[in-house]
């Protein structure tokens, strides 16, 4: 090879590294007002942490993308509002970032990466009620706050048509869109919808899976309840092959959808007790796994490559899915299906205990105990002088458990009171005090459980079911439809 060649592919190489090393962007921040030690947080997606601090009222990060790329910062510290600061990057990019005050999404973006202008717009158009907003909630006014967050809907709308569809202007139809899902009686929806079909008659390829998210929101299908038939629908597994939730069914089977996230920290949690759920309920459940990420970051972070049960996802962040499913879009949330296709209950959030009380009541006396899952009734003794109903209430060693002197059993459009109480004393706390599993470390080794009964005041017509309920206030213990 003759040397002139031999440099000139060197020089190649050597572009080519260049190249590569520049696929970041770089934001540095002039902040004053910003106390040091202030720590950010970086955000992509559904994937955050934390990436430096505030030192003598300046910061500088580096933040690698390999395109258009949204990313929020959160400053976590005295003076600094609980939101999210929109920046846009490209590789290469980089961003000025100032401000003399702790109103962080509020701060001037120096940026000639086009999609950040747009950005800088919206922010610009509703300043006045965003900083009104901020300061409202740093003093705890938050009910002061809805009517201004509508107001600055509003006009994020009214300035949607006049902005390029781009990154920016999508991720805010996609933020108003949220809103108008989660809100009763959202009064902009025909507005909402006639802008998601203009943007999506001439959005970006690139953002074609984010304005069917946007759709999704704001097209909800019908929100399906317990007793209801399950709704099929198309999903996906992590080398990219194409499932049917009614696969799941197969065997007679029930079946647990757990709604997940990444970033949800109750939803890992929860992941050794569904461990141990799933291979004692083998042959008469299967766990079906939902995740709200991102396709990309789901199907390469490691917690989602150790699922034992079915981890899918519908492509949709689980958008269409959790319309139909989840009452809100809260993680985790939890829906038993019947091998029958129907909705048997629903339950959200995770707290130790959980699926070991599920266990028992799919397994004992028939009961909805999804209330609070933890705790479950083991027994029923009905005669003519009392009732008496054995429970296991499962939680950690340390957390004490209270069981009030209101509690009564409701039958046969009546009332029958707590006559004494054996295992507990009635109104005082109660710890647990037996040891739920052999695993030594992890939360697994700190769930125990306490056996105890209580007795009430006889039936006078023996009733098919009945409810326990410890007093009519909302925080209450209830167990529903107990089967006799």
């Amino acid at each position: 090879m003759k040397k002139k060649t031999i440099i000139t592919a060197m020089l190649a190489l050597i572009a080519m590294m260049g190249l590569a090393q520049t696929q970041t962007a770089t934001i540095t921040g002039e902040v004053p007002a910003v106390k040091d030690g202030t720590v950010i947080g970086l955000a992509t997606g559904s994937l955050g942490h934390d990436v430096g601090t505030v030192q003598n009222g300046r910061f500088s990060l580096s933040v690698p993308v390999e395109d258009v790329t949204l990313v929020s910062l959160d400053f976590m510290g005295e003076g600094c509002p609980s939101r999210t600061f929109n920046i846009i990057l490209r590789p290469g990019a980089h961003v000025k970032v100032s401000g003399t005050d702790c109103l962080y999404p509020l701060w001037k973006v120096e940026s000639d990466v086009p999609e950040q202008q747009t950005q800088n717009r919206l922010v610009d158009h509703c300043r006045d009620l965003l900083e009104k907003c901020m300061k409202l909630e740093l003093a705890g006014a938050w009910k002061e706050t809805e009517p201004i967050r509508l107001e600055i809907t509003k006009r994020e709308l009214d300035i949607l048509p006049l902005l390029p569809i781009d990154a920016a202007s999508i991720e805010k139809l996609y933020e108003i869109s949220i809103s108008a899902k989660v809100t009763k009686d959202f009064p902009y929806l025909e507005q909402a919808r006639a802008l998601e079909k203009r943007f999506a008659a001439h959005a970006p390829q690139a953002l074609k899976t984010q304005m069917d998210e946007i759709h999704a929101n704001l097209y909800p299908p019908r929100l399906l309840q317990v007793g209801d038939q399950a709704v099929d629908y198309e999903l996906f597994d992590l080398q990219g092959n194409k499932h049917h939730l009614s696969d799941a069914f197969a065997g007679g089977r029930y079946v647990l959808l757990d709604f997940w996230g990444i970033g949800c920290g109750p939803c890992r949690m929860a992941e050794a007790e569904m461990n141990d759920f799933y291979e004692k309920m083998k042959g008469k459940l299967e766990i079906v796994g939902i995740s709200a990420d991102d396709f990309s970051q789901w199907k390469e972070h490691e917690f989602s490559k150790r699922i034992a049960w079915k981890n899918w996802n519908d492509g949709l962040k689980g958008l269409n899915i959790v319309s139909s499913y989840c009452d809100v879009h809260a993680m985790p949330y939890y829906v038993l299906l019947s091998p029958d296709k129907h909705i048997v209950w629903k339950a959200m959030g995770y707290v130790p205990g959980y699926f070991m009380g599920m266990y028992d009541a799919l397994n004992g006396l028939p009961q909805d105990n999804t209330s609070n899952l933890a705790l479950v009734v083991t027994k029923v003794d009905v005669d003519a002088y009392a009732t008496k109903v054995s429970f296991r209430y499962y939680t950690l060693k340390e957390y004490p458990f209270v069981v009030a002197r209101q509690s009564y059993l409701a039958a046969n459009g009546k009332r029958y009171k707590v006559t004494a109480a054996d295992g507990i004393t009635l109104d005082e706390r109660t710890f647990v005090n037996v040891k739920a599993h052999t695993a030594t470390e992890g939360t697994l080794a700190n769930i125990y459980y306490s056996d105890f009964t209580l007795t009430f005041e006889p039936f006078d017509t023996k009733p098919a079911t009945f409810d326990f309920r410890e007093g009519d206030g909302e925080d209450v213990f209830v167990i529903r439809s107990i089967s006799l």
